[in-house]
Protein backbone atom coordinates (compact mmCIF):
# COMPACT_ATOMS: atom_id res chain seq x y z
CA UNK A 1 0.00 0.00 0.00
CA UNK A 2 1.29 3.26 -1.31
CA UNK A 3 1.96 5.98 2.03
CA UNK A 4 0.05 9.03 1.91
CA UNK A 5 1.91 12.19 1.06
CA UNK A 6 2.01 14.73 4.37
CA UNK A 7 2.06 17.96 1.89
CA UNK A 8 -0.63 16.71 -0.60
CA UNK A 9 -2.73 14.24 0.97
CA UNK A 10 -1.59 12.21 -2.86
CA UNK A 11 -0.42 8.44 -1.91
CA UNK A 12 3.44 8.76 -2.28
CA UNK A 13 4.66 8.22 -5.83
CA UNK A 14 5.60 4.81 -6.29
CA UNK A 15 7.55 4.06 -9.43
CA UNK A 16 6.35 0.11 -9.38
CA UNK A 17 3.23 1.43 -9.62
CA UNK A 18 3.39 4.25 -11.59
CA UNK A 19 5.09 2.35 -14.63
CA UNK A 20 1.95 0.35 -15.30
CA UNK A 21 0.46 3.36 -15.86
CA UNK A 22 3.58 5.15 -17.56
CA UNK A 23 4.42 2.64 -20.16
CA UNK A 24 0.98 1.60 -21.70
CA UNK A 25 1.16 3.56 -24.21
CA UNK A 26 2.73 7.20 -26.01
CA UNK A 27 5.98 7.56 -26.60
CA UNK A 28 7.36 5.40 -23.18
CA UNK A 29 4.41 2.69 -24.14
CA UNK A 30 5.84 2.63 -27.93
CA UNK A 31 9.52 2.37 -26.84
CA UNK A 32 8.66 -0.95 -24.83
CA UNK A 33 10.04 0.44 -21.88
CA UNK A 34 9.87 -1.61 -18.54
CA UNK A 35 9.85 -0.99 -14.72
CA UNK A 36 13.15 -3.41 -13.45
CA UNK A 37 13.86 -1.63 -9.51
CA UNK A 38 13.80 1.26 -7.39
CA UNK A 39 15.07 2.44 -3.87
CA UNK A 40 14.00 5.71 -2.23
CA UNK A 41 15.78 7.90 -4.69
CA UNK A 42 16.87 6.13 -8.11
CA UNK A 43 14.80 4.15 -10.64
CA UNK A 44 16.14 1.45 -13.18
CA UNK A 45 14.41 0.65 -16.91
CA UNK A 46 14.64 -1.67 -19.34
CA UNK A 47 14.93 -0.77 -23.27
CA UNK A 48 14.15 -3.97 -25.18
CA UNK A 49 16.72 -4.77 -28.01
CA UNK A 50 14.29 -4.23 -31.00
CA UNK A 51 15.26 -4.15 -34.64
CA UNK A 52 13.08 -1.14 -35.19
CA UNK A 53 15.18 0.39 -32.71
CA UNK A 54 18.93 0.15 -34.60
CA UNK A 55 21.32 3.15 -35.12
CA UNK A 56 22.61 1.53 -38.41
CA UNK A 57 20.93 -0.94 -40.99
CA UNK A 58 24.11 -2.85 -40.44
CA UNK A 59 24.17 -3.42 -36.77
CA UNK A 60 22.32 -4.50 -34.66
CA UNK A 61 22.32 -1.80 -31.70
CA UNK A 62 20.28 0.10 -29.89
CA UNK A 63 20.36 3.26 -31.46
CA UNK A 64 21.53 6.54 -29.21
CA UNK A 65 17.93 8.07 -29.47
CA UNK A 66 15.83 5.52 -27.48
CA UNK A 67 18.62 5.38 -24.74
CA UNK A 68 18.20 8.79 -24.06
CA UNK A 69 14.64 8.53 -24.03
CA UNK A 70 15.15 5.68 -21.46
CA UNK A 71 17.63 7.79 -19.11
CA UNK A 72 15.26 10.78 -19.17
CA UNK A 73 12.39 8.76 -17.90
CA UNK A 74 14.10 7.17 -15.91
CA UNK A 75 15.82 10.55 -14.65
CA UNK A 76 11.95 11.94 -14.08
CA UNK A 77 10.94 8.86 -12.26
CA UNK A 78 14.02 9.07 -10.10
CA UNK A 79 13.08 12.70 -8.51
CA UNK A 80 9.39 11.60 -8.14
CA UNK A 81 10.83 8.91 -6.00
CA UNK A 82 13.00 10.78 -4.14
CA UNK A 83 10.63 13.47 -3.49
CA UNK A 84 7.60 11.29 -3.23
CA UNK A 85 5.21 13.35 -5.15
CA UNK A 86 4.23 12.96 -9.08
CA UNK A 87 4.80 16.35 -10.05
CA UNK A 88 5.34 18.33 -13.25
CA UNK A 89 9.38 18.30 -13.94
CA UNK A 90 10.88 19.68 -17.13
CA UNK A 91 14.32 18.33 -18.08
CA UNK A 92 16.69 21.70 -18.38
CA UNK A 93 20.27 19.58 -19.47
CA UNK A 94 20.59 16.23 -19.88
CA UNK A 95 24.23 15.42 -20.59
CA UNK A 96 24.75 11.79 -22.27
CA UNK A 97 28.46 10.36 -22.21
CA UNK A 98 28.82 7.51 -24.30
CA UNK A 99 31.14 4.87 -23.48
CA UNK A 100 30.78 2.36 -26.09
CA UNK A 101 28.10 0.94 -28.15
CA UNK A 102 25.50 -1.05 -26.95
CA UNK A 103 26.35 -5.06 -27.36
CA UNK A 104 24.55 -6.31 -30.38
CA UNK A 105 20.80 -7.42 -29.82
CA UNK A 106 21.36 -6.30 -26.12
CA UNK A 107 18.53 -4.58 -24.10
CA UNK A 108 19.60 -1.38 -22.17
CA UNK A 109 18.77 -0.88 -18.61
CA UNK A 110 19.07 2.59 -17.43
CA UNK A 111 19.56 3.27 -13.91
CA UNK A 112 19.19 6.78 -12.26
CA UNK A 113 19.65 8.51 -9.06
CA UNK A 114 18.33 11.69 -7.59
CA UNK A 115 20.75 13.12 -5.63
CA UNK A 116 19.58 16.58 -4.87
CA UNK A 117 16.72 18.48 -4.98
CA UNK A 118 16.48 22.27 -4.05
CA UNK A 119 12.80 24.39 -4.41
CA UNK A 120 12.78 24.28 -7.93
CA UNK A 121 15.72 21.60 -9.44
CA UNK A 122 16.42 18.66 -8.88
CA UNK A 123 19.98 16.83 -9.88
CA UNK A 124 20.33 13.44 -11.40
CA UNK A 125 23.29 10.90 -12.62
CA UNK A 126 23.07 7.61 -13.62
CA UNK A 127 24.38 4.91 -16.01
CA UNK A 128 23.14 2.79 -18.87
CA UNK A 129 24.56 -0.73 -19.53
CA UNK A 130 23.40 -4.15 -21.58
CA UNK A 131 24.17 -6.72 -18.49
CA UNK A 132 27.52 -5.47 -16.79
CA UNK A 133 27.16 -2.05 -14.72
CA UNK A 134 30.77 -1.92 -14.57
CA UNK A 135 30.90 -1.46 -17.96
CA UNK A 136 28.80 1.23 -18.94
CA UNK A 137 27.74 2.03 -22.43
CA UNK A 138 26.96 5.73 -21.26
CA UNK A 139 27.24 8.06 -18.28
CA UNK A 140 23.95 10.54 -17.71
CA UNK A 141 23.76 13.75 -15.81
CA UNK A 142 21.16 16.16 -15.62
CA UNK A 143 19.36 19.38 -14.10
CA UNK A 144 15.51 18.94 -13.97
CA UNK A 145 12.93 22.14 -13.35
CA UNK A 146 10.57 21.01 -10.80
CA UNK A 147 7.20 23.08 -11.26
CA UNK A 148 5.21 23.23 -8.03
CA UNK A 149 1.88 24.34 -9.55
CA UNK A 150 -0.10 24.31 -12.83
CA UNK A 151 1.03 27.52 -15.04
CA UNK A 152 -2.81 27.16 -16.10
CA UNK A 153 -4.13 28.00 -12.78
CA UNK A 154 -2.38 31.50 -12.07
CA UNK A 155 -4.78 34.26 -11.53
CA UNK A 156 -7.77 31.61 -10.24
CA UNK A 157 -6.63 31.91 -6.30
CA UNK A 158 -6.13 35.42 -6.01
CA UNK A 159 -2.58 35.76 -7.87
CA UNK A 160 -1.55 38.21 -10.34
CA UNK A 161 0.98 38.36 -13.12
Amino acid sequence: MAKSSSTTGQARFDAKQASTFFFRGGHTGWLGLQYTAHGDDWVELELPWREDLLGEPDRAVLASGPIISLMDMASGMSIWQKTGVFMPVATLDLRVDYQRPARERSAVRGRVECYRTTRSAAFVRGIAHDGDQSDPVAHVAGVFMTIASDPRQRGTEGDTE
